[in-house]
Parts: structure tokens; C-alpha cells; sequence
């Protein structure tokens, strides 16, 4: 590797690490610290042409190329054992245009960045419930926050990308060029290419009611937040987590310990027509908590105070129409204290009430195939003890294994390192199909293989 290194370095206008180089652990750390990966090299591109000059080092040595913008990759596909890292988090520079509502993007700013910075316009792009996720990864695989039933999907709101191809090209695609393409970025991950930049349609945003409520979880509280979110208007979304509360500030040191729902939510619409909607969640049962008031969009990223840079999870998450009162029940038994793997770690499940503007788009549009589905839900822990990984893994298994029965689909974000046999959860034939057909035409020898990967040779075991 020594003189292509030597080679590589000397036109490299970003930033080359090595594993004896400062900065360097903390470079190659994911989100999900239970994949603990060594790449070789770590770049970090300035611009395109240092990317591309990256993906030719990486194939004249035979080395495996990882991707991450953020690295929030749950999986852990943002590292690599050995291989070239590509991390895009010094590609961060945004240019808006208020007036056409438009904006480029570099793949590696974060959520938080972008919404801070198109906020100051009036206007936003709808993103998940995470300011330091990167929007490259969260737009290639969909993209479902508090904002989606209005707005839709990150994906819907992406009017072109460029994109470096595993030769080397740089590659423009949008509804007007390169077609197939365009649709497989919106929804296939990072399987064609390395994106570079977005092109993202904004939309106007004023105040919006939002926050935080904290209610007693029941079966009856739990079924009527999922009803009641289905039933509102596309100006709600909510996203709610069952869980014990943690000693957290913002909640009566009676309630520590205590089972609850926690529905972070956001309507953005006429605000007093939001209180109407929101006082229907408040009668379900007397609030712990109540943090709904009206505020600026971007103050959402700041009602949970910042994350770790790397915490363990352990994630099994499907879609779905229902949560029927035999999984309700399952999950407040497998949410009693005496069946918790740890008091420590947060042991949940996380309900995403869909619909709205997500489901009125072609289901055929983008490689997101699950748009008619009414509900993402996951079963997590994480910030565990890596020592009592097997305890957590196991609690999470029995759990989503008595709650599977509701599963219609998956979600590409969501997903976790041992869920790659769930690929054709997440693309029905027809769509996958059409994803090994692109595949194919960009990446014939997959050199983009760091991801839930698109393998042409791979044929579907469903009718």
C-alpha cells in the first residue's frame, strides 16, 4: 500500500487518517459502539474529485470501500475492518435559495446544520428526530420524522443529487436525467454510488406546537395515542416511546422509575386548532409531564439533551398497520422491572404513527416501499454495559418475537448488522427487481457493499 498511499496522499485535498494518527479513533467511532471496526485509511474528502480519487485507491489495492455521512448507521456500515473509509462530515457547505425554495447540500452536514440554516428563511426540510444524523444517510434510506405526515418523507422532498459512481464519474440524476437512478437513491441506501449532494425542495415553516408529554402507559393509554395520532390531521406527527422514565429534570422525582409513554409530537399548522388535537392525547390519562407549547421548528432537536457520540443498541424494528391488544400486552409484561435486562440502559418501544403525505405518493415513485403501511415500531436497548450485551440482545428478541406477528415491511434506517436476511422485508420483489436492474448499470462489481446490499445474483424466496 506504500506507494499508492504515497501517491494518493499527494493529491488529496481533504484530509488522510492512519491508525497511529491523532484523531484517529475517534474518526473511525460510530454511533453504535458494538461495531468496533479498524478501517486502513480514513478520508475525509474535501469535494468530489477527492472522493472519487479515494474510490480509485481503495479498488487498486482491492480494498473495501465503508461510507458514512453522520455515522449514525445502526447497522455500523460506516466503518470498515481493513478497508477505506470514506467519511464525508467535512462536506458540509449548504447554499439556499429562498426565493425558488431550493437548496444544495453536502452529504455530510448534519440535520440539525441544515434546519438551523434553512430555518433562518422561514422554511424547512423534514428530517428525523436527530440533529447530528447525516443527511446522506438518512435521505438514501427514506427518512421518517416529526414532520413526515405533513411534508412526507425526506426522500420526497429531493429534487436531484450528484453522485460519484464506483469508475469514478460524477453523475448528475434527477426526474429529468438518468431516471433510474434518481428512483433508486430515493430509498436504496448507498448502493450506487457515493452522493455527494442533495438538491432539496424547501417548504415553509412557521411556529409549530411541540414538545414533550409524559402519560402513564396503559393498555388503554397506548392504544388511544395510536388512535388518536391515525385519526388527526396531516398536521401531527408523533413519535412515542414506552419506557420506565429515567431521573431526567424535566420529570417529578416520583415518577423516576415509573412506566410511561414519552410522545415527542409536532403540529405544524394553525396553532390553536393544534391545541384542539393535542388536549385529545392530554384526557387520555392525568400528564407526568406536559412540554407542548408552541416554538421555532429547530428547538424540537433540543427537548433531549445531547446524545453520546457512541452508545451500544441492539434495535429489531419492523412496520405495520396495528398494534392489536395481544402485542399491548406483551409489551407492558416485557416492560415490568422483573423482566428487564437492566435498570441502567433504556429498554423501549418506539411507535411512529404514519400515514398523511406519505402515503399519498406512488408507492412505485421511490424505492421506499411501504408507504400504505400505518406504523414503524421498534424494540430497543441501548447504553448498556458491552459485558451484558447477550442479557439485552436476548430481551429485545423475546420481545420483537412476540409482537412479529404484526410485521408487513421494513425500514432501511432502522435496521440493525444481523437483519441482512430481512432485505426483501425491505423491497418487495417488484422493487428489488428494479433496484438489481440499477445495480447492476452503476456498480457492477459492488464495490458499494458496506450497506443492506443490492446483489445481483440474489433472487427472492417470496411468491
Amino acid at each position: 500500500m506504500g506507494d499508492a498511499l504515497t501517491w494518493f496522499a499527494g493529491r488529496l485535498r481533504g484530509e488522510l487518517l492512519l491508525p497511529d494518527d491523532p484523531g484517529y479513533d475517534d474518526a473511525r467511532r460510530g454511533y453504535n459502539s458494538l461495531h468496533d471496526r479498524r478501517p486502513a485509511v480514513i478520508v475525509r474528502p474535501a469535494d468530489g474529485d477527492d472522493v472519487a480519487r479515494a474510490l480509485e485507491f481503495a479498488s487498486s489495492g482491492s480494498m473495501e470501500v465503508a461510507v458514512c455521512s453522520g455515522g449514525h448507521s445502526l447497522a455500523g456500515y460506516g466503518a470498515t475492518e481493513g478497508g477505506v473509509l470514506i467519511d464525508l462530515s467535512a462536506m458540509h457547505a449548504i447554499h439556499i435559495d429562498a426565493a425558488a425554495r431550493a437548496a444544495w447540500v453536502e452529504a455530510g452536514t448534519t440535520a440539525g446544520q441544515l434546519t438551523a440554516a434553512t430555518a433562518a428563511h422561514g422554511l424547512v426540510i423534514p428530517f428525523g428526530d436527530s440533529p447530528t444524523v447525516g443527511v446522506g444517510g438518512i435521505t438514501l434510506g427514506g427518512g421518517v420524522g416529526w414532520l413526515s405526515r405533513k411534508l412526507g418523507l425526506t426522500i420526497d422532498s429531493v429534487e436531484g443529487v450528484e453522485i460519484v459512481t464506483a469508475d469514478g464519474r460524477f453523475l448528475t440524476a434527477d426526474e429529468d436525467t438518468r431516471q433510474d437512478l434518481f428512483w433508486a437513491v430515493r430509498g436504496g441506501g448507498g448502493n450506487f454510488g457515493v452522493v455527494t449532494r442533495f438538491r432539496y425542495r424547501l417548504h415553509p415553516i412557521g411556529a409549530v406546537l411541540g414538545g414533550a408529554l409524559f402519560l402513564p402507559a396503559t393498555g388503554e393509554v397506548i392504544r388511544g395515542v395510536i388512535d388518536l395520532a391515525e385519526a388527526a390531521p396531516d398536521e401531527l406527527t408523533t413519535i412515542s416511546l414506552i419506557t420506565r422514565l429515567p431521573p431526567l429534570s424535566i420529570v417529578p422525582s416520583e415518577a423516576h422509575g415509573r412506566l410511561a409513554v414519552l410522545i415527542t409530537l409536532v403540529w405544524c399548522g394553525e396553532l390553536d386548532e393544534g391545541e384542539r388535537v393535542v388536549d385529545g392525547f392530554r384526557r387520555l390519562a392525568p400528564p407526568i409531564a406536559d412540554l407542548l407549547h408552541p416554538r421555532p421548528y429547530p428547538d424540537m432537536y433540543q427537548l433531549i439533551p445531547e446524545a453520546p457520540r457512541s452508545v451500544t443498541n441492539i434495535t429489531y424494528s419492523f412496520a405495520a398497520d396495528d398494534l392489536d391488544d395481544e402485542a399491548i400486552g406483551s409489551i407492558l409484561h416485557q416492560m415490568e422491572e422483573s423482566n428487564l435486562p437492566s435498570t441502567e440502559a433504556l429498554a423501549a418501544v418506539e411507535l411512529r404513527v404514519l400515514g398523511g403525505a406519505i402515503s399519498r405518493v406512488p408507492i412505485g415513485a421511490t424505492a421506499f416501499a411501504h408507504r400504505q403501511r400505518k406504523l414503524l415500531c421498534s424494540v430497543v436497548a441501548a447504553g448498556f454495559a458491552e459485558a451484558d450485551t447477550d442479557r439485552h440482545r436476548v430481551w429485545v428478541q423475546s420481545l420483537s418475537g412476540a409482537i412479529r406477528h404484526l410485521a408487513k415491511g421494513a425500514y432501511l434506517n432502522f435496521l440493525d448488522a444481523a437483519d441482512e436476511s430481512r432485505l426483501h422485508e425491505t423491497y418487495p420483489d417488484g422493487t428489488y427487481r428494479r433496484l438489481v436492474e440499477v445495480k447492476q448499470r452503476y456498480d457492477p462489481t459492488n464495490l458499494f457493499h458496506r450497506n443492506l446490499n443490492i446483489r445481483r445474483a440474489e433472487t427472492s424466496a417470496q411468491p
